[in-house]
């Protein structure tokens, strides 16, 4: 059994089967040729494999995340990369290689508390025009150096070893404060103990101390921060 991480003040429903259809595909959970929407998807945690719905989604500065519903209503946000990833049968396989291909419902979740509630305003739901041009690949330093960067989601990351969530942040607007700015753009890092006493909000300008190293998130995402220290809230 585990605990969910429901959504924090309610999710952006779907307008309709249009919307659906188009936000999947987006997702990569259906082909871009599929001309119906698929309404069961896998949710694979703990050996166990479930069968999840997709109900709406939250929009987090640039990002989206998934709210699927388990078959006894329990709402749980999970980011679409994630999801997709479920699907695979492979998924899982390097810690847990006698998972069962058919589905096999086991404990279900308990609906929980989200850990973190950030109160921030709605974000404005708007289409951006995605960049398909391959993105260079940055000269990082080895060392530990300043960062600045603006905190755009709260989200988790399956870790096969263990076989749960880890808490991540998603970070905007990175930047390597030297004498010469080297921009980022996004990164990720894990939501320590130390980052939580800072009670961070999505939209807080941060400043920090890390190292930060090649580490893909998804394809979107390929940079980590890692042990950030000297973290500063600006105002």
């Amino acid at each position: 059994m585990f605990t969910t991480i429901p959504p924090k003040d309610g999710y952006l429903l779907f307008e309709n089967e249009d919307d659906y259809l188009i936000k999947i595909k987006d997702w990569g959970l259906v082909s871009a040729s599929a001309k119906s929407p698929k309404r069961e998807f896998l949710y694979k945690r703990e050996n166990t494999t479930y069968t999840v719905s997709i109900k709406g989604y939250e929009i987090n500065g640039s990002h989206e995340t998934a709210v699927v519903s388990f078959s006894n209503d329990a709402l749980h946000c999970v980011h679409p990369a994630f999801l997709k990833e479920m699907q695979s049968p492979s998924f899982g396989r390097e810690s847990v290689l006698d998972i069962p291909s058919q589905t096999s419902e086991g404990e279900l979740p308990e609906t929980g508390e989200r850990v973190e509630e950030p109160k921030s305003e709605k974000p404005k739901v708007h289409k951006q025009t995605k960049d398909k041009s391959p993105k260079k690949v940055l000269d990082l330093p080895s060392e530990k150096v300043s960062f600045e960067a603006v905190l755009e989601e709260f989200t988790t990351k399956y870790n096969h070893f263990n076989e749960s969530e880890d808490e991540i942040l998603i970070l905007g607007q990175v930047r390597i404060v030297t004498e010469n700015t080297i921009e980022i753009g996004e990164a990720w890092c894990g939501y320590s103990k130390t980052l939580k006493k800072l009670e961070l909000q999505v939209g807080d300008l941060i400043t920090f101390d890390a190292k930060i190293v090649d580490k893909k998130l998804n394809k979107d995402i390929r940079y980590k921060i890692n042990n950030p220290s000297k973290i500063t809230k600006k105002s």
